[in-house]
């Protein structure tokens, strides 16, 4: 157990290391991560203070990685002011703004949304890496009851294109997944999702928005370095990188 008074001036909370796993990313590695005790009451405070410390949530756990020989995974946020889209970001905003209605719902359970998850994790994960047998499975990683949680609907002419989780917070907006029709993968929704739910959240009057972890050396999960500028967790303080990549 690992006391942590950084986290509030008057609290200090209980952290915990999971056992060693194979690494769900890179393969041939192990992984480790470091999540907050499954009992402590996390308030939106306590949620935007440890996202700002690199934190994620999985459900109703809050973690990081925290893997014994490697920092691949890396913890973005972008300013949602300073944003700005590049060439290829803004042909497929132009292209997708005006074609998809979004409705945004709360986390209640819809079959709908489960099906084209489903669909989704066929395409996306076929190995069974993320396998989902039920609704309640769907619903547990996706969802936790002291989370702002929105379920973010894209729709073409009435049919669901595609879902983007997202949880309000004090200070922003944090992605927590997105899925979509697989026969649409050429359509560029995750990236056009992504788009939208910065400039909602400037709409919003709020600063940032967590896109989650960025892992250069996976295909999956470096798309999230083109959208700039960003800052990243360093382990000990955010900081700007706005040249990892070049203009698209």
């Amino acid at each position: 157990m690992l006391d942590n008074p950084g986290f509030a001036q008057e609290n200090a909370y209980a952290l915990y290391m999971s056992q060693l796993h194979e690494c769900s990313y890179l393969p041939g590695r192990d992984a480790r991560n470091l999540f907050l005790d499954p009992m402590a009451k996390v308030n939106d405070e306590l949620y935007q203070q440890l996202i700002d410390r690199g934190f994620r949530r999985s459900g109703c756990y809050l973690y990081q990685p925290a893997c014994p020989s490697c920092t691949s995974c890396v913890s973005l946020r972008i300013p949602v002011e300073a944003y700005r889209p590049s060439r290829s970001q803004r042909r497929n905003w132009t292209k997708n703004r005006d074609r998809y209605e979004v409705n945004i719902l709360s986390s209640d359970y819809t079959d709908e949304h489960y099906q084209l998850y489903k669909r989704y994790l066929l395409q996306r994960h076929p190995d069974g890496a993320m396998a989902c047998n039920s609704p309640g499975q769907y619903t547990q990683f996706l969802t936790c009851d002291w989370a702002h949680t929105q379920f973010i609907e894209f729709r073409d002419a009435g049919r669901l294109a595609a879902v983007a989780v997202s949880d309000l917070l004090p200070n922003g907006t944090s992605s927590v997944y997105t899925f979509y029709d697989p026969q649409l993968t050429r359509e560029g929704l995750g990236v056009f999702a992504l788009i939208w739910q910065i400039y909602h959240t400037k709409e919003l009057g709020l600063e940032w928005v967590y896109p989650g972890f960025w892992i250069e050396a996976c295909n999956k999960m470096n798309y999230k370095s083109r959208f700039r500028p960003f800052e990243y967790w360093t382990g000990q303080q955010w900081a700007s990188h706005t040249e990892i990549v070049g203009e698209e």
